[in-house]
């Protein structure tokens, strides 16, 4: 008599995972816990029980398994037990292996290999990017974000800081102009000057030399709008479909920062705590890591409130705001920008 299937544990009974069996299971249990489906976490623990099996066969220590071994199990031609006989494994299981893989690196089993697409940062930089951290109280989006634009800089003007003088920072930033938008080099030119800044505080380069960095002229209203009509921001809150998860989280998002005219930035480091339902308030943290509390207004609170009963998945995170598919993570900052893009 055949058993019916139960939960999301019935996938491949006959393919022993081995000493890996307890690991498995608990792989499966953290892709629940991440809100995945039960259809979803058949597959993958499938996946990672056939690379368990398959590392069994290959009398293979789990401790030595690096990309050269998954590689090898994506080409190996599968005699598994309660996998048909194929040449090779599809993509998509391999995937899954990975992802099974990374997870047992998460946890200190699998020696996890650096990215290969990091880039490798000048000293100076790495140390400059420090005295933003703990200095300025920028965001790590923004110290990232300039660490990256010094580096791209550094080819053309060389790595002699010592040497480098006004006429070669206007050229290089001028060349710059031609590759990019305005929009773009006039951030670069914002990170160059910080950079400069702390080189000649350490007689690094020449003092003052943050002065000749060219101003990158943006003529107000010569593209975009300032600003909007209420009107354009009610029919705006008005397309979102509260019956959806993503919008009402949306709806909620729009109208924090209508309201209130917060940034993306203040959105995506709003946590639980910061709502005081009570006294109805909502704390902010802006630049400089400043803590301001808000007044928030009903239509908003509302939306939040319905955001959080209904849409909300119940996951442990303190962030507000979650992406509305598995694996529910915090939003990004496109994600939120995007709002506007689509509406």
């Amino acid at each position: 008599m055949v058993k019916p299937k139960q939960g999301c544990s019935n996938h491949r009974r006959s393919m022993d995972a081995g000493d890996l069996a307890p690991l498995v299971t608990e792989f499966m249990s953290h892709l629940r816990a991440l809100g995945h489906s039960c259809l979803t976490v058949s597959g993958y623990g499938g996946s990672a029980r056939h690379f368990a099996c398959w590392l069994t066969r290959e009398r293979l220590a789990v401790g030595n398994v690096d990309e050269d071994v998954v590689s090898r199990f994506a080409r190996h031609r599968c005699r598994c037990p309660g996998i048909r006989r194929v040449k090779g494994v599809f993509e998509k299981y391999v995937r899954r292996a990975r992802r099974f893989v990374d997870f047992l690196g998460e946890r200190g089993i699998v020696r996890r290999e650096p990215k290969s697409t990091s880039p490798a940062f000048d000293r100076h930089v790495i140390e400059f990017q420090e005295r933003l951290r703990h200095h300025r109280g920028i965001t790590e989006l923004t110290i990232g974000r300039h660490g990256r634009m010094v580096m791209r800089l550094l080819p053309a003007l060389g790595r002699r800081s010592q040497s480098w003088d006004a006429q070669l920072i206007r050229d290089v930033i001028l060349a710059e102009t031609k590759r990019a938008s305005l929009a773009y080099v006039k951030t670069m030119t914002m990170a160059l000057r910080g950079y400069l800044r702390f080189l000649g505080a350490r007689g690094l380069c020449r003092a003052g030399l943050e002065r000749a960095v060219p101003i990158i002229p943006q003529w107000r209203l010569s593209a975009l709008p300032h600003n909007i009509s209420t009107a354009d921001v009610d029919g705006l809150i008005a397309t979102c479909d509260r019956a959806t998860p993503a919008g009402a989280r949306d709806r909620a998002n729009l109208l924090l920062l209508a309201r209130l005219g917060l940034r993306a930035g203040d959105i995506l480091a709003l946590c639980l705590h910061d709502i005081d339902w009570q006294h109805a308030t909502l704390t902010v943290r802006g630049k400089g890591r400043r803590e301001t509390r808000l007044p928030l207004p009903q239509d908003a609170g509302d939306a939040v409130l319905d955001y959080l009963k209904r849409s909300r998945p119940c996951v442990a995170r303190q962030e507000l705001f979650l992406t509305s598919n598995a694996p529910f993570r915090a939003l990004s900052g496109s994600t939120v920008s995007s709002v506007f893009d689509v509406r």
